[in-house]
């Protein structure tokens, strides 16, 4: 009974850990638009938001290092340097912008306060979260998260009971992949590298030493907490395009405007005038679990860099939620503008990283590390400038990459590049 309590309760940290802001309101805009075709977009926001992550976690058990360990069969160098870049992106992009939406949806509604003061005491508070590393795990699987899914499932199945069902005409011409590009913008790759760190230093903590006991345990928490992400995810895509004749959207408003009214009508439609209560206490508690391991992860490398320092850890701890309050006071809409070219070079390696650590050694030995990621990376590059203004400028190149133009034209050169080594190593063992 123990075991199976520890398992639950390490779940429900994981799913909590993963689940905030952007995976509250992306998805129901994202049915929304999709109307008629969200299972589509379901399908292919499963692949980028819940199966890349979840097979990150189970890197995790299989490896039960840190995220250096993800990337050092391609080098040292490169491991210690996309590490450096990973936790630098999420302490500047997603973990402010859990506090940037927990202030627009949550707490100027009701108190009309600055994002200053806003972003000054949540990550007061997030820091007292980080500075007890030893509590986390079990205050948030124990009490936060079991919270944070009864108001989830209550506004989605309240919501698919009282809607029409009249769905709207899609607005994708390619649902799976806009699913897929969408589910980018949760950042659960790159939170499963992070938190599952996380994890990890959190079990040797509680004293479970035993590395197969770790990997049971990471294994069975990794598969609940996907499967709880698969049932919210699908639930809020499937109201959002149910509620597609109820709740009029204005096209003019920004995109996190358009999520923020979207989400609020349909918790009103489904709870009348308490929708707006829990609404605002569902995201500040689904962004705050988030921002806490984002900044927790940060610091527990960086302790790790200098010799299990815990001076460094604390130092880590503040200067992550003093860069949190700064860019906390930008707009939503402004820091997913600002992700999105982040995410269009970092996120492909990422996937790239935790696919093959999930492979057996003998389909990913270092030569293919090497070879996979150094052809993501060339292939990333044109999405990447796309993004930031050069669209024009590297077209051409992108007309001649199989699915450039969807932005995923690092796909099929990194998978031709696997297969190809890997039939050259089978040759040369047979030969």
């Amino acid at each position: 009974m123990t075991k199976t309590k520890e398992i639950l309760v390490t779940a429900f940290a994981l799913f909590s850990l993963f689940f905030g802001a952007g995976n509250l309101l992306l998805p129901p805009l994202l049915g929304y638009n999709a109307g008629e075709d969200w299972m589509w977009v379901t399908l292919g926001f499963m692949i980028t938001a819940v199966v890349i992550p979840i097979l990150g976690i189970l890197a995790h058990a299989r490896l039960q290092g840190t995220m250096y360990d993800f990337g050092k069969k391609v080098s040292p160098t490169f491991s210690t340097v996309y590490c450096i870049i990973v936790y630098l992106i999420s302490i500047t992009i997603p973990s402010p912008r859990t506090a940037s939406a927990t202030h627009e949806m949550a707490i100027h509604p009701v108190f009309g306060t600055s994002p200053l003061l806003t972003s000054s005491v949540y990550f007061l508070l997030v820091l007292i979260f980080v500075l007890n590393r030893s509590k986390i795990l079990n205050f948030i699987g124990k009490f936060l998260t079991p919270f944070i899914v009864i108001m989830l499932f209550a506004v989605i199945g309240i919501g698919l009971l009282t809607s029409d069902g009249l769905m709207n005409i899609s607005s994708f011409e390619a649902p799976v992949v806009s699913g897929i590009l969408e589910g980018y913008q949760t950042f659960d790759a790159i939170g499963a590298v992070v938190v599952g760190a996380v994890v990890i230093i959190s079990l040797n903590l509680k004293g479970l030493t035993s590395f197969e006991a770790k990997k049971q345990m990471i294994r069975k928490s990794g598969f609940i907490a996907g499967l709880g992400l698969l049932l919210i995810y699908a639930g809020l895509i499937s109201v959002g395009s149910f509620f597609g004749s109820d709740i009029q959207i204005d096209n003019a408003l920004s995109s996190d405007m358009q999520r923020a009214n979207l989400l609020r009508g349909i918790s009103i439609a489904s709870l009348g005038a308490f929708g707006n209560k829990v609404l605002s206490i569902l995201i500040a508690l689904a962004c705050f679990t988030t921002a806490v391991g984002i900044v927790t992860g940060t610091a527990d490398y960086f302790k790790g860099l200098f010799k299990g320092s815990q001076n460094v850890y604390v130092i880590t701890g503040i200067l992550a939620c003093c860069v949190g309050v700064l860019i906390g006071q930008l707009d939503f809409h402004s820091i997913v503008v600002i992700a999105i070219p982040a995410l269009m070079f970092i996120y492909p390696i990422t996937i790239i990283l935790i696919l093959l650590n999930v492979l057996p050694e003998k389909l990913a030995s270092a030569k293919v590390f090497k070879a996979v990621v150094v052809t993501t990376m060339v292939f990333s590059v044109p999405d990447f400038l796309a993004t930031i203004g050069l669209e024009e400028t590297v077209s051409n190149v992108q007309n001649y990459i199989p699915l450039s133009t969807y932005s995923l034209g690092w796909v099929l050169p990194a998978t031709a590049v696997f297969v190809l080594i890997n039939l050259s190593n089978n040759l040369k063992s047979t030969s």
